[in-house]
């Protein structure tokens, strides 16, 4: 399972009829999983009295397997979207200027690996690819420093932070990662921050 999940090309083995064997299939997939905060569903909601309590949750989301976190790009704690939110057609930036920015994200992705076999998206990036197209500033040298000291995070971790970077990097129109990009990548690791990847 493991391995399935970190490679875009898994081995799969199949005991049946003509396919009975091993081979490589390519095929990309999207992943999404789901949990609950802890087992009543209320950490972290300000509606709500959470009643498992700090061991009850750490017990709870313990059983979340570390090297499965550490495969899976973004993790983001989700809150209850409150009826106002939902209700206010006119917040936000407009879809066509999302569409626009993710047309000429895809655009720059596409010249970027344009002699890469296999490699079409910043997802796709090995590790020397990141070291090629992952270009930090400064600053977000030291952040990156720093959010790895801190929250121990592995070599996998690391490298899923720097290809969401490049990711928003490449939204914002940037060559270079900077401090915000690199932050905003950060957050989208919120198991990683509470010490569980």
């Amino acid at each position: 399972m493991r391995q399935s999940v970190g490679r875009v090309s898994p081995r799969v083995r199949s005991s049946r009829g003509k396919a009975a064997g091993s081979g490589f299939w390519p095929f990309s997939l999207t992943r999404q999983k789901a949990t609950r905060g802890c087992p009543c569903g209320y950490f972290g909601d300000p509606q709500h009295h959470c009643v498992c309590g700090p061991l009850g949750v750490e017990r709870y989301l313990a059983r979340v397997s570390g090297p499965l976190l550490d495969r899976i790009d973004i993790h983001l704690e989700v809150p209850a979207v409150k009826y106002r939110a939902l209700a206010d057609q006119g917040a936000g930036e407009p879809s066509e200027a999302i569409r626009e920015r993710v047309d000429r994200a895809r655009v720059a992705q596409r010249d970027r690996f344009a002699n890469r076999v296999g490699v079409y998206a910043n997802a796709h990036m090995a590790a020397r690819d990141i070291r090629a197209f992952c270009r930090v500033s400064d600053g977000a040298d030291a952040l990156l420093r720093t959010a790895i000291t801190r929250l121990a995070l592995s070599a996998r971790a690391y490298h899923r932070i720097l290809k969401i970077a490049r990711t928003i990097a490449d939204l914002d129109g940037a060559a270079e990662l900077q401090p915000k990009h690199v932050s905003e990548a950060i957050h989208y690791r919120s198991l990683d921050r509470r010490g569980l990847g």
